[in-house]
């Protein structure tokens, strides 16, 4: 794969627009600030992480998270950036490296944008909607590969398809974003019949030609795969992506969990400090002695794990660029950093998984956020499929009118009740499921 390639700003849907002479924002800028400015974008504020939303102690939602991971998306794409100018600095088109830290940071912005209410264990309950519950009577009506789509449903996947499908009303190419930042939100460039691990894959059928030709657009390596099936490599700033939004993920969460008292102080310093060793280590220690509270001494050497992740991360970038441009680079550069800082990482991830992914608040968000997912899926299912029936018609006249419900083929019906409830807040959904169930009233 070529740099000069990779590194388009076409834009999906608006192929002859060209960029205005006298324009101070490039086209990836327009992208970053149209994220800004979206609902869809808004909504993240109402979405869980992790942790329930808070009530006297703010945690992180899907909002500042995707803020978070578009910073340190920027910074990491500068560190990998400043290198390959020197490198191909004779290139004529080495100034188009200077977009990459734009095109990451509307990548990271946009990451999260597909993920339904309450955490991942939404897209579980969702998927297992189908292949565990009322659901899987529609298997014999759909193709394998609609099925496929449904019974991983992926919120990766379906970012794209939010920025890409052309919702009722929506003007050609959705969000009309440019092709490189759409590639690198792609994690999984294939189809969901290929999916090695449940709920890993890149986009569903309905949006399979649109990243065929971003793909084809930008030169990105096509592998091989079986009966015609559809897998291409990364593009390669999705690596990037990928690991600013680890590196959030894994940071934030323990400082979060600090805040909500499941990790202890020292724990929590300790885990942090196994970055560091010798003068460094030393240099944390005397900079928190000046630190009185508790939270801000957790915040500077949150600081400083992430920059030193950072920087761990480009010199893994740049170490392994010839083989992420061949599409033969496996795993992810957080896999592939220092002997020191992976140790630390992984037991960070121990940590994450034994004590806060497992914490009772963590567990109530799940149990609840299935219980309610599935109800709404159930009644939204059923109402696209019957909507002759009093109860449907009311339920679906609730629906926006820019999911396509009443379309008279079954899949396209049955993904516009996904798209509805995946788009769904925290709230939102909690409210509906407590109407629909007559707890609720407007007013009484």
């Amino acid at each position: 794969m070529l740099w000069q390639k990779l590194i388009s700003d076409k834009r999906l849907g608006l192929e002859d627009y060209h960029n205005r002479p006298g324009e101070t924002r490039s086209d990836f800028q327009r992208d970053y600030d149209r994220l800004v400015f979206s609902s869809p974008f808004r909504r993240l504020q109402n979405k869980t992480q992790v942790f329930p939303l808070p009530g006297s102690i703010f945690v992180h939602n899907r909002l500042t998270h995707s803020i978070e991971v578009a910073c340190v998306g920027r910074s990491l794409a500068r560190e990998v950036i400043n290198v390959l100018r020197r490198k191909y600095q004779a290139e004529p088109w080495v100034e188009k490296l200077l977009n990459v830290p734009d095109i990451v940071a509307a990548a990271c912005l946009a990451h999260d944008l597909g993920n339904p209410p309450f955490g991942h264990s939404g897209e579980k309950a969702i998927s297992t909607f189908f292949s565990e519950g009322p659901g899987a009577e529609l298997q014999a009506e759909l193709t394998p590969a609609q099925w496929s789509d449904l019974i991983n449903f992926e919120g990766n996947a379906n970012s794209f398809r939010q920025l890409t499908h052309r919702f009722n009303g929506r003007r050609p190419g959705g969000f009309a974003m440019t092709y490189s930042m759409l590639a690198s939100i792609v994690k999984y460039p294939y189809e969901s019949s290929l999916a090695l691990k449940p709920n890993k894959f890149g986009f569903f059928c309905t949006e399979k030609q649109d990243y065929e030709r971003i793909a084809t657009e930008l030169g990105i390596k096509r592998l091989p795969a079986p009966n015609g099936m559809m897998s291409y490599a990364r593009h390669p700033l999705v690596y990037l992506v990928e690991a600013a939004d680890d590196i959030c993920y894994e940071v934030m969460d323990l400082e979060d969990a600090h805040k909500l008292k499941i990790l202890t102080h020292e724990e929590t310093i300790n885990l942090m400090l196994n970055f560091f060793s010798g003068n460094e280590r030393d240099h944390k220690l005397e900079v928190m002695a000046t630190i009185a509270d508790p939270n801000e001494q957790v915040g500077y050497m949150r600081s400083c794990v992430i920059g030193r992740l950072v920087d761990c991360c480009a010199e893994a970038f740049l170490a392994n660029e010839e083989q992420i441009l061949d599409g033969t680079f496996q795993g992810s550069l957080l896999g592939c950093i220092r002997p020191a800082e992976r140790a630390a990482y992984e037991a960070c991830n121990r940590v994450s998984w034994n004590k806060i992914y497992s914490s009772p608040d963590v567990v109530d968000i799940e149990l609840a956020g299935n219980r309610i997912i599935t109800f709404l899926m159930e009644k939204l299912v059923h109402a696209v499929r019957y909507p002759e029936l009093n109860y449907s018609r009311l339920l679906l006249s609730k629906v926006p009118e820019q999911y396509d419900v009443h379309s008279p083929d079954l899949f396209t019906k049955v993904q516009a009740a996904v798209d509805h409830v995946a788009s769904m807040t925290d709230v939102y959904a909690l409210d509906l499921y407590r109407r629909l169930n007559g707890q609720t009233l407007p007013a009484v």
